[in-house]
């Protein structure tokens, strides 16, 4: 540090620092970058919570990628069996992203009750069903537990249960349909857990039980199934794995990504990203603009102590940097309050769910965030060096103050 930093950083510093962060013009600015971050840092959690939400529900009720027989044709309900034997359960482990894979079946049945009726789909599961997916769901009761004495214990959604009267430990019957021309198969099921996804989707029509009756009803062998869900590690390799899955399975085979099964859902998350990035823009606009406007009237504050600084030596370049650093430390007391507020606020919604949501609109009943911490380092040191390389172009204001005429009636 030379001589002439030295002294003017002193001089600033010292004769009129605290009568500059009072300006209120300058309050104005710290506040900007108050809000500024405080909005970044929610639309970037909240945007981020809510899509990874929506994701881990449609992955609990589907797995992520979904591998059945072209003779399906994409149908809610299983039409053709796939052969455990024949199916490469050993080959798709083999691909490094693949954590589980479970055999699944599916068959459309309408439950009866003494005063109402509903339809439903069937999802048929094993003892290989990973349940974990499903169990922060579970708002009443237990999974099921399946036995070769006991096999008629189901997780019914709350929709269903209060649309049918029912509760946990109840007993319903369940019809379901068989070839053309002959009587629906009956099947009599205890509830022993009650789930409320907040995905309307799934809500209003699933309830999870034995495959065996699935099997038993279509007259299905042991090692026929219906489906199988394929879960992964990491959501963003989605696609590559499942171009992966296509390629390991048997052409008589599909496999189908939850992306494209649930096309239209997925592409309106995407547009949470697009918004993401607008807030951000407009926010580091506003940010940038009030650091100006303060960096101008630090400037013009001071015009006849830089002509003093000027005459005692300090060139240019020295007086720029000691307002871009106080500009940058003001910036520094704004983010230091916006992550506080924002970090707050953020935790207080995830442990408290004050925010509510239409689960019809958004697919759930609770404004999820995630607090991701090298997200919002990265936010801050964005909205630092985006302001501070913008503010070196204002700061060229100092090089036009002459020192004999700001120094004529100092």
């Amino acid at each position: 540090m030379n001589l002439e930093y030295f002294i003017a950083k002193r001089l600033i510093n010292a004769k009129s620092y605290k009568s500059s962060v009072s300006s209120p013009i300058i309050k104005i600015a710290v506040l900007a970058i108050t809000i500024s971050i405080v909005m970044m840092i929610m639309s970037v959690a909240t945007g981020i919570g809510l899509q990874q939400k929506i994701r881990e529900k449609i992955s609990a009720f589907n797995g992520q990628i979904i591998v059945t027989s072209f003779d399906d044709n994409q149908s809610q309900v299983t039409v053709a069996p796939l052969s455990e034997k024949a199916f490469p359960i050993d080959k798709l482990k083999q691909i490094p992203q693949v954590t589980h894979i479970q055999p699944v079946a599916t068959k459309a049945g309408l439950i009866r009750t003494e005063k109402e009726f509903e339809g439903i789909v069937f999802k048929g599961v094993n003892n290989k069903y990973n349940w974990s997916s499903l169990k922060e769901f579970i708002v009443e009761g237990r999974v099921p537990r399946f036995s070769a004495d006991n096999n008629n214990e189901v997780l019914i959604s709350q929709f269903l249960a209060k649309r049918l009267n029912l509760k946990l430990s109840d007993r319903f019957n369940t019809f379901f349909m068989k070839e053309q021309g002959k009587l629906p198969s009956l099947r009599k099921f205890k509830i022993v857990g009650i789930f409320n996804s907040g995905f309307q989707e799934f809500d209003a029509s699933y309830v999870i039980g034995s495959i065996e009756h699935i099997q038993r009803i279509n007259k299905w062998s042991k090692d026929q199934v219906g489906a199988y869900e394929i879960y992964i590690d990491n959501f963003d390799q989605l696609d590559q794995v499942a171009d992966k899955v296509y390629h390991s399975i048997p052409p008589t085979y599909n496999s189908i990504a939850i992306s494209e099964k649930y096309f239209s859902i997925f592409e309106w998350l995407k547009l949470f990203d697009f918004n993401i990035v607008v807030v951000l823009i407009i926010m580091i606009i506003v940010a940038t603009i009030n650091m100006v406007v303060a960096l101008l009237v630090l400037i013009l504050e001071r015009t006849q102590l830089i002509g003093l600084l000027k005459s005692l030596g300090a060139n240019n370049w020295s007086i720029r940097k000691i307002f871009i650093y106080n500009a940058i430390y003001l910036i520094g007391r704004g983010l230091f309050w916006g992550n506080l507020i924002a970090l707050s606020l953020l935790y207080i919604q995830k442990y408290f769910g004050i925010v509510k949501l239409n689960p019809e609109s958004y697919y759930v009943s609770v404004a999820p965030v995630d607090v991701n911490y090298l997200h919002i380092l990265f936010l801050n040191l964005g909205t630092v060096l985006v302001c501070s390389l913008v503010l070196v172009v204002p700061s060229y204001i100092i090089t036009k103050i002459s020192p004999v005429k700001s120094l004529r009636f100092y």
